[in-house]
């Protein structure tokens, strides 16, 4: 047995307007269902002739009412099929449960297809004319009007309740799409910050673990073979540079600055990493000093770390200088080597990676910077970075 009721809205919709709907028409017909039992109830023995089939129709209706199931099927049909004629039964021994119809108009354009709905409607309101007919004054224009008037305002209302029912649906389909869209877009900004990040990290390891590991293969090599005296300096660098390597990871981990910035400013940091890194490097100061913002400051001594680096890896070079100089809006930082210098953008030779080069074009990009990198073969190599004093720290 299923319900009489509107259809339930699609998983997600709103649902408060149905339900009320659904209480309206369950209310109505039970208030006409009373108020048609009521004389049966309260009158004589022989009127009481109503009353056994009336509450055999409020029982069939309530039980199906209390389900709350969406109808459909054939079960709907036999339900359908039993109030209707339980109904005519009480129409034929009473004319006052023609007020019944109405709420069964409804049923029928909700349980039953629209070549059924109408005939249905019609055939009710005839049958509710015949039973006015036959009571006092015979058929009259009144007693026509009224349940077809009746019929034609429950056919308007129900197309009416469907139309705002399919817009409703059609909103709140607008709402999970939009909903749906923007998961999707929140899931896609997750993406795009993770891989930012993740593109962060290879430039921090790279910069530091990476740099940091790299030396101390150089200066093992450099202390292979080489005389006792020598040889230990070369130990003791090595401890110096895997030292300073693992304060970086420790710092890197908690995303703090460069160790080498912690206890020095840049320049003596930028003096130092120089001097550590290519022996024999010169480090040269121009202008007056002033203070960066932690990220500015950690991108150049990152950059100089990266082309000290690959200075010792593949220039060659016999005279190395780095030049930091503070110029009016704009700090710069040159790094050159009179190497045998390459032929920028083309492919590195033994398939070597240039992630270091894209890795400083980016981190000075972000900070709105530029940097271009000069060579030729046997020519040497510059790499310049510019940064504007936006980058600088605002005064305490």
């Amino acid at each position: 047995m299923t319900t009489p009721a509107a259809p339930p809205p699609a998983p997600g919709a709103a649902v408060s307007s149905p339900r009320l709907v659904r209480c309206a028409l369950h209310g109505a017909f039970f208030a006409l269902l009373a108020v048609a039992l009521a004389p049966s109830a309260l009158g004589s023995a022989g009127s009481r002739a109503p009353l056994l089939p009336g509450l055999l129709l409020g029982l069939l209706y309530g039980l199906a009412a209390l389900r709350e199931r969406r109808p459909g099927g054939s079960r709907s049909g036999f339900w359908l099929a039993a109030v209707t004629a339980l109904w005519l039964v009480l129409l034929f021994l009473d004319r006052g449960f023609s007020y019944l119809a109405f709420p069964l108009f409804f049923l029928y354009l909700h349980l039953l297809p629209v070549r059924w709905a109408h005939p249905a409607i019609a055939a009710a309101t005839g049958a509710v004319v015949a039973a006015q007919a036959a009571g006092p004054g015979g058929l009259t224009a009144a007693k026509v009007v009224g349940p077809v008037a009746g019929a034609v305002v429950a056919i308007m209302t129900g197309y009416g309740y469907a139309a705002l029912y399919r817009e409703s649906r059609r909103r709140q389909d607008l709402i999970d799409d939009l909903v749906r869209t923007r998961d999707e877009l929140a899931a896609a900004q997750r993406e795009a910050g993770r891989l930012a990040e993740r593109q962060r990290l290879a430039r921090e390891i790279h910069d530091t673990l990476a740099q940091g590991l790299s030396s101390i293969v150089l200066l093992a090599r450099a202390a292979d073979g080489a005389p006792p005296e020598r040889a230990r300096e070369r130990v003791r660098e090595i401890g110096r540079t895997a030292a300073d390597n693992l304060a970086e990871a420790r710092r890197f981990v908690h995303a703090l600055t460069p160790p080498a910035l912690d206890d020095a400013p840049l320049p003596e940091a930028l003096r130092r990493v120089t001097e550590r890194s290519v022996p024999g490097a010169v480090f040269r100061l121009d202008g007056e000093v002033r203070p960066l913002l932690v990220d500015a400051e950690v991108a150049l001594l990152r950059l100089t770390q990266e082309a000290l680096a690959n200075v010792v890896r593949h220039a060659g070079a016999e005279r190395t200088a780095v030049t930091l100089a503070y110029l009016d809006g704009q700090v710069t930082l040159d790094v050159f080597d009179d190497g045998v210098g390459f032929v920028p953008g083309a492919a590195p030779d033994g398939g070597r990676s240039t992630f270091g080069l894209h890795g400083m074009r980016e981190r000075i990009a972000e900070l709105g910077g530029t940097l271009t990198v000069e060579s030729a073969p046997g020519e040497g190599t510059v790499v310049a970075a510019v940064l504007p004093y936006a980058t600088e720290r605002a005064a305490a």
